[in-house]
């Protein structure tokens, strides 16, 4: 008999002690530099399909909102905090808008609090808060976001999520009438995001 075979206790506890350590907390993973994923986003019971591009080597990110039965909104973000919205139709509707904060960074949940594993959309999830802003959902197998959900009932469904997958630098400029004679008005910026 082998010293491992004549006593398994002792086995037993090198294998918790070193296989499974007390800390198992999961941390969440990084976004990769560039991806692009598919959503089904819900927001105040209105429905849309949002096609993300991710692009952190050039600090920039684009969503298309196609609104259920409504206009077609392309969100382009810029990490000095300028995000355009804007439509390509002849309505040649734009609006500027600053943040404070520009494109999240891939480690952007850094310091979340983990909250444990949840069911979400059929996935056992490992699932983070952040600030009491955002609830994120993780596969606990492919490490692929599965769901987020905001504090103000914002929910988005990724349908798809492709690491790598890159836009085309030309699909990123704002058209031309985002730069002329923009006043950008509360009642503009309204017709706009409405549905």
């Amino acid at each position: 008999m082998t010293p491992a075979t004549k006593h398994p206790f002792i086995l037993i506890v090198f294998i918790i002690l070193f296989v499974f350590p007390a800390d198992s907390t999961p941390t969440p993973s990084p976004w990769p530099p560039q991806f692009y994923a598919l959503l089904y986003r819900t927001v105040n019971e209105s429905n849309r399909i949002v096609d993300v591009w991710y692009d952190w080597p050039k600090r920039r990110m684009i969503n298309v909102l196609q609104y259920q039965l409504g206009k077609l909104l392309y969100d382009v973000e810029w990490n000095n905090g300028t995000s355009f919205y804007f439509t390509l139709d002849s309505t040649k509707e734009c609006v500027t808008r600053y943040f404070e904060v520009g494109v999240l960074p891939p480690d952007w949940l850094h310091g979340a609090h983990y909250l444990g594993q949840e069911k979400a959309d059929g996935f056992l999830c490992n699932v983070w808060e952040k600030v009491d802003f955002i609830w994120y959902y993780e596969d606990v197998v492919t490490k692929k976001p599965v769901y987020w959900r905001f504090y103000d009932g914002i929910s988005s469904h990724v349908l798809k999520f492709e690491e790598g997958v890159v836009l085309e630098d030309e699909k990123w400029q704002a058209p031309v009438y985002c730069f002329q004679n923009q006043k950008g008005s509360d009642r503009s910026q309204a017709a706009l995001f409405r549905v």
